[in-house]
Order: C-alpha cells, then structure tokens, then sequence
C-alpha cells in the first residue's frame, strides 16, 4: 500500500470505532444508540399466578432491525422474545425482570424489578337447591322461590285401623350449585346439620354438625313439621361457608271406605271416633304449624234408614260433627254450631269443616297448647248408625 493512502485508512478505522453501538440516520447521520426500553402493566396489586405484560416497543432505533429477548426471573436465561409478552409467578417474592435488545453486533438491557405478593384464596360459597313439589296433594300450584315446600299425602288411610298420623317423607338436599371460589379451589366438605338447635359434635357451635355428608343427601323419614337446616362447605384451600334454607313438610290425610259408618249415640253418650293428631308449635325451635283443618263428608240420609213415624223421616236426618280435644283432653273446638252447605258440597251431603289456627296451639290461659291432639267424629243420634263418605285431615306447615 503505498504510503499516502495510509492515514486515509487510520481516519476511517478511527470513525468506524466511534459508531459503535450507533445507527446513522438521515442526511444528518444522526446518532441514534440500541437502548432497551420497557414498560409493564399492571403495576402494582400484582398477585400469584396474575399475567403481567412486558412490553419493549419503546426501544430504539424503531426501524425493525431490534430482536428481543426476556429474562422474567433473573437468572439470566431467556424466557420469552418478542416486542410484547406476558409473565407470571406462582410464589412470592422480588423478580429482577430484564429485556434485551439486539441489532446488529450491538445490543443493550434494561432491568427492572416486580413484586409480587400472595394471591388471595377464594372462599367458597355454599348454596342449596331450593325446590318444592308441583302441587300440594288437592293439585293446586305451589309458587315458592324460597324454601323447600314438600307434602305427604296420604290418600289411602283405612278409618278402621290406620287413625294416627305417622306418615314420614324423605327429603333431597342437593348442594351441586355450591361454588368452591376459584378455578383451583374444588370442595372437600359436605356437611349438612338437620337440627340448628342441638350441638351433637360437642364443639360449642350448633349449625355445624355433620348429620348428613355429601354434594347430595336424602333426610330419611321427615315427620310434618318446620325446618331450618344448614350446610357447611369446605374447600380445598381450608376456607368454610355455610347456606341455610326452611324445609316445610306438610300433611293430607284421607279416610274412606266403602260402607264407613258411625255408631249411635247420644248426648250424654256420645259415640266418637278418634284419630290421633300430632300437632308442634315451639318458637324457640322455629317449628310452628299454621293450621289443622278437619273435613268431614256424609250423608244426610242414609239409604237404608227406617223412620221411627213412616215418611216423616223425623230420626232419619243425620247429623254429625267434629270434635277437637288437646293433650290434656280439653276440648278446643266444635262444629255443632256450623254451618255444613259449602258451595263445593254436593246436595245429598252434609260437609263440614274445623279450622284450627295457630294460636289454638300456643301457650297462654286462654289456648290449648301443642302436642298430641284427638279430632273425632261425634254422634249423638240414637236411633241408627251413621253412613261416613270421608274425612280429611291437613296440617299446614305453610
């Protein structure tokens, strides 16, 4: 090389080295350094396993010739590439977030550190599935979005043996729209306590007894009554809830039979059938009966009646009632006085009915009280006995 071309080569090695890292721009050559630029979002509250967006587009130059690179964790490996990206922690703790960017030979980073703190654990949240029968056992609607209405009807009862109500239902408590509070949480407890007032585990808490366990149980055998239950959850990250709901089991009972007939009688003598009424209004328990209703169909002129005076039929007319006795065999109602031509009775008939309201089961000087009560068909007619077409008994819980 000859000798005036070497300080030419010197001045451009010279200028080559002070480019370095630079991009020349523009007619100017305007220098214009590789820098690693970022931000992320969200800034702050950043929980486990919440995804963070990493974006680098604000690096330089912005003329494409970049490659990027993450390091989310700081131990110098790269995680992701690409402009924009998102990075999640499942634990704790203080993460030294670095991006680099390359064009060319040169390159630069940026670092910056994220907190992360703990993720909040879901609780569940326990619900029972509220339902009721379509219809009571007359076949009218039952409208309720509240409480579990259920009713036992017993349509079939024989008057000459069967005359205490005894009837039980089961009861489906479901749970399957419980929520375990997350898409990692799941439930790991089921339990249902049947009697809020009675602390079977000996833990000091009455509403949290394990009676039944399980997503979906059946309460066997439920007598007529009010009920307040509840369900206790438990999910997998140990957080409880629980749900109450009202379960109301309501009685019909009906008595026929072909050729069902009463003794006679007499004031003094009355002949009587019995049937035996168990009847719960306590208000410390929750457990209170809204009413008895007693109906009671026959004849007023039985077919095979003979007249004392031919054609008059003066002995032949019937006549007979409902007589209601407490547990201590006072009596609290009677219909000799009532009326027995309701609109819906047929004209060969006589019904009559005895409606006893809640009050007659509290506890004061003037009422009766609860417990086992006697309704009775009562005759004091001597002559003759005494055709029956049916009685009903009901006791509304609802």
């Amino acid at each position: 090389m000859k000798a005036h071309y070497q300080p030419l080569l010197i001045t451009l090695i010279m200028l080559a080295a002070s480019l370095s890292g630079c991009i020349l721009v523009g007619d100017d050559e305007e220098e214009i350094k590789v820098t690693a630029v970022f931000d992320y979002s969200p800034k702050t509250d950043i929980r486990t396993g919440d995804s963070v967006v990493l974006d680098g587009s604000n690096s330089l130059p912005q003329d494409g010739s970049l490659t990027y690179s993450w390091d989310c964790d700081g131990d110098d490996a790269t995680d992701k590439t690409g402009q924009v990206v998102s990075c999640s922690w499942e634990t704790v703790g203080s993460y030294d977030v670095t991006l680099t960017v390359v064009s060319g030979s040169k390159s630069n980073s940026q670092t910056k550190t994220i907190e992360v703190e703990e993720a909040p654990i879901g609780s569940p949240k326990a619900e029972i599935t509220q339902y009721t029968d379509e219809e009571d056992c007359e076949y009218d609607e039952i409208n309720d979005t509240r409480d579990i209405i259920l009713w036992i009807c017993a349509m079939n009862k024989v008057p000459g043996s069967d005359r205490e109500i005894q009837d039980t239902r089961n009861v489906d408590l479901d749970a399957s729209d419980t929520e375990a509070g997350g898409d990692d949480q799941y439930i790991t407890e089921y339990s249902w306590d049947l009697d809020l007032n009675v602390d079977s585990d000996g833990d000091g808490n009455t509403e949290n007894d394990a009676d039944l366990t399980g997503e979906s149980v059946q309460w066997k055998d439920v007598a007529p009554g009010e009920y307040q239950i509840n369900l206790s959850v438990t999910n997998s990250a140990g957080k409880m809830d629980g749900d109450k709901i009202k379960v109301y089991v309501s009685f019909y009972g009906y008595w026929a039979e072909n050729d069902w007939q009463i003794g006679s009688g007499s004031a003094n003598d009355p002949e009587e059938i019995e049937f035996e009424v168990p009847v719960v209004y306590d208000k410390e328990l929750g457990n209170t009966i809204r009413k008895v209703e007693a109906i009671l169909i026959y004849p007023q002129i039985d077919d095979d009646c003979q007249d004392v005076t031919p054609g008059e039929g003066n002995n032949c007319r019937n006549k007979l009632d409902i007589f209601a006795y407490n547990e201590e065999e006072e009596e609290a109602r009677n219909t000799t006085e009532d009326s027995r031509d309701p609109d819906w009775c047929d004209d060969d008939n006589d019904c009559v009915t005895a409606t006893l309201q809640s009050y007659y089961f509290t506890e004061t000087a003037s009422t009766f009280g609860d417990g086992l009560w006697v309704l009775t068909i009562h005759n004091e007619k001597v002559t003759n006995d005494q055709k029956i077409e049916s009685f009903v008994i009901i006791l509304h819980y609802k």
